[in-house]
Order: C-alpha cells, then structure tokens, then sequence
C-alpha cells in the first residue's frame, strides 16, 4: 500500500539521520524531496503548498537545539501534518440509508458487498438494493454478492424508475427495522447531466445519511476532479478507495480531505469480501513514513488467532514445551493473517523496503507439507528424525532431504528464540521479539 510514496518519504528522512547537525538548508533539503515525492504521487499542488507551509512553518518555529533529538522532532512534525490532511481521525459510518455513488468501473457494486459482510459481522442487520436500472447486470451482481454474504437483497418489478425503486427500498427498510440501507446507484463512464439529475432525485426522495462516493485509487486528481463534481451536486459525507492494494501513487488519498473536506471512510485492500478496512488516518501517515501500523497488525492477529489457542501456544513457550506440532501451528497462523506482503507492510522499517524483499509464499506450503508427512511422534520429538526418517519425510511431502533438514533447521533457531524469551520474560527484563526464522 503506497509503497512508491513510502519509499521516497524515507529516502527524503534519511537526510535528517545522516545530518550531523540539522539546519535551515537541510530542512529546506528534505522538504524539496518531499515535494517531489508528492507532486509525482499525484497530490493536489495546493494542498502540497499548504502541507509543506505548514511544515515548514512549525519546523522553524521550533528550537531544534533544545529537542533532545531534532531529527525526530521533525519527523514527527511531518507525521501530524500528514494525518492532518488526511483527516486527523477515523470517520465513523452513520446508520440509515446510505448512498453510493461513483463512475463505472470503481468497484463500486463490490464495495457495497465488501462493507455489507463488514456491518454484518458488527451483528448490524443490513439490507441492500439497486437503482441501476440501466444495467441489470449491476443488479444481479450485487444480488449474488447479498446471497454470499447472507443479507436481504431488495428487488422490485420491471418497469420501476431508479426513484421509484429507491422509495420502496426504504419504505421496506424502515418496515422491517433495518439498520442500515445501502443503496446502489448507476454509474457512468463520465460525469454527465443525466446521471446528476437521477442522483439528485433520489437523494431528494431517500434523504440518505450518507453519500459516499467511490473512487479508484489509482486515478489521483483525474478522481479528484469527478469528486469534486459530485460534491459540489450532492454534498458527498464520505469517500471509499478500491484497489489501494495495487500500484495506488496515492494522490488521491492525500488531496481528498483538504481539498474538499470530505473524508475517506473506508479503503478497499483486495478482492476477496473481506478486504474492506476502515480508513485511519494516522496509521496511513505511519505506513508513508516507513513506521508500520503494528496497531492494525495487532486487531488482524486478534481476529485471526483464536484466543484459547493463542493462550495454548503461549503457554508452552513460556515452559520451554515447543515442538514441531507448535511450528505448524503458527504457521497456519500467520497464513490465516492474509498475503505476507500485507503483514510485513505494517512492520516498521520493512514497508519501504517491500519491493526490494522477495516473498516466496510457495515455501509456507512446503514447510506445512513436510510437517504433515511426519508421523505424531515425530512432530512432538523432532530428535528421532534420522537420515531415513528425512527420506520418507520427503518422498511423503514431494520435497527432498535438504527441504526437511531447512525446516528441522528453523524450527531449532525459533526453538532457540523462544528460550531467549522466556529467559527475559523470567528476569523481568524488556525482552527482544524473536528473529523471523523463515527467508522469504
């Protein structure tokens, strides 16, 4: 996510740790790079302007000499500023019907399925509808994405105007005490007269309590500018990113809030249904500084590891008890989390480097696989293995000898690891998290 603005950011802060000192010219420095970087993201120029003001104007108020370490103190400068723009805080959803808007092509039926399984999973009672009467494929889409998903679709007779069906959505949405309405609209392949009339009738006709505008990430002020004319028609309360997975420059992530004083509610992450997450954004101005969002990391874990397993596992690290059954077990942990790239990106330190780091997923199912090939006893006393218990490790698992000894080899270092944090966690000291045993 944002790995381009990421990387540049950091290159850009490097100045300040290699400075030995750090005056007016370095700031001056590493505020021309930031600029750079944001101009080539594709951020609007006046919110670059005002953004690198203020920046500025914060940074050289201060006395550096007195800050205990004045690189930081900038850095952290930039950071506020950044969350600034983007919006300071997470914007919550407000119940009652809410509109979705957009051009064609945005993933906007998508996102209506994605957020649908969201408030589902919040036990709200959902329910969801099409105004697409121009494109019943539209409709029968987000008719099976309901079905998947498991709440109630709305549908009409043909013949319905897109106005007329959104008045009897929400005559039955109130009717059956929903919680919320979300509610499809058409899309077009540009802005056009036509299409605002129709937005601007059923906004009339539903009074909605939100109207979130979907846009494609990867667009920058191309979405800005239809945004802004949207808004300015209908008075947008929201915005959902798709694709900031991919190759987003994020231009308009950054220009969105400040320029229009909409702010970003969710950001689409991927295609499966689950990848919708709610817009932070601080934690968006950690990842572009190179910081990680452990925060977010640490609610994936929680709602991935179940916590009597989670309480199983620590258990037995902390009585020295760890053998292969464990290994395969945080393994399948850590493939439940989701696509390795993701979860390293919230790490500190190693999201501007995700380009550079060559992630082979294919070695997690090679080293289940030979796990899976050994015998109960095997997995619980990893000393038996002999030559020829590798060879029917390996002709049971499709790997070869060499693939077992590598696991037997991690599952030693992480063993290691984990005394090394029992020792500390006995000495009530601060202790280390372990290395990562596995190359990537």
């Amino acid at each position: 996510m944002l790995e381009l603005l990421t990387e540049k950011f950091s290159k850009s802060l490097l100045r300040l740790r290699d400075s030995r000192k750090v005056t007016e010219k370095v700031v001056n420095d590493v505020l021309r790079d930031i600029r750079a970087a944001l101009l080539e993201a594709d951020v609007d120029y006046q919110v670059v302007k005002s953004f690198l003001k203020r920046v500025r104007d914060r940074v050289l108020s201060e006395d550096l000499k007195k800050s205990l370490s004045p690189a930081d103190s900038i850095v952290f400068t930039v950071y506020e500023e950044l969350t600034k723009i983007l919006g300071q805080q997470k914007e919550d959803l407000k119940k009652g019907v809410v509109l979705f808007v957009g051009l064609q092509g945005t993933g906007k039926t998508t996102t209506i399925g994605k957020l649908a399984h969201m408030l589902k999973a919040q036990n709200y009672n959902v329910t969801v509808s099409s105004t697409d009467v121009r494109r019943p494929a539209a409709m029968l889409q987000l008719q099976r994405l309901s079905e998947k998903v498991g709440v109630p679709y709305y549908s009409f007779e043909e013949g319905l105007s897109a106005v007329d069906i959104a008045k009897k959505a929400v005559e039955r949405y109130k009717k059956e005490g929903m919680d919320f309405l979300l509610l499809d609209t058409a899309g077009r392949l540009h802005v056009d007269e036509e299409l605002m009339e129709e937005l601007k009738q059923i906004k009339e006709a539903v009074k909605p309590s939100e109207i979130l505008y979907v846009a494609d990430a990867m667009q920058g002020q191309e979405a800005l500018n239809v945004a802004r004319t949207f808004h300015e028609a209908l008075g947008l309360t929201g915005v959902i990113l798709t694709k900031m997975d991919g190759d987003a420059r994020g231009g308009l992530a950054l220009s969105v809030r400040e320029a229009l004083g909409v702010p970003i509610k969710f950001i689409g992450v991927g295609e499966k249904i689950e990848d919708l997450e709610p817009f932070y954004p601080d934690r968006i101005a950690q990842r572009i500084l190179g910081l990680g969002d452990i925060q977010s990391l640490v609610e994936k874990v929680q709602q991935t590891i179940p916590e009597d397993e989670a309480q199983v596992l620590a258990t037995k690290v902390l009585e020295g008890d760890f053998n292969l059954e464990d290994m395969l077990r945080i393994i399948r942990f850590i493939k439940n989390l989701g696509p390795l790239e993701k979860v390293l990106g919230m790490l500190p330190g190693i999201s501007a480097q995700l380009k550079h780091i060559k992630i082979d997923e294919e070695k997690f199912k090679k080293t289940e696989a030979i796990i899976l090939s050994m015998t109960k006893e095997e997995r619980r006393n990893p000393k038996i293995i002999n030559m020829s218990r590798k060879q029917r490790i390996a002709r049971g698992s499709g790997t070869t000898v060499s693939d077992v000894n590598r696991v037997l080899k991690e599952y030693e270092e992480m063993k290691r690891q984990m005394k090394k944090l029992k020792g500390a966690l006995g000495l009530g000291t601060m202790p280390r998290l372990p290395r990562f045993p596995f190359k990537f």
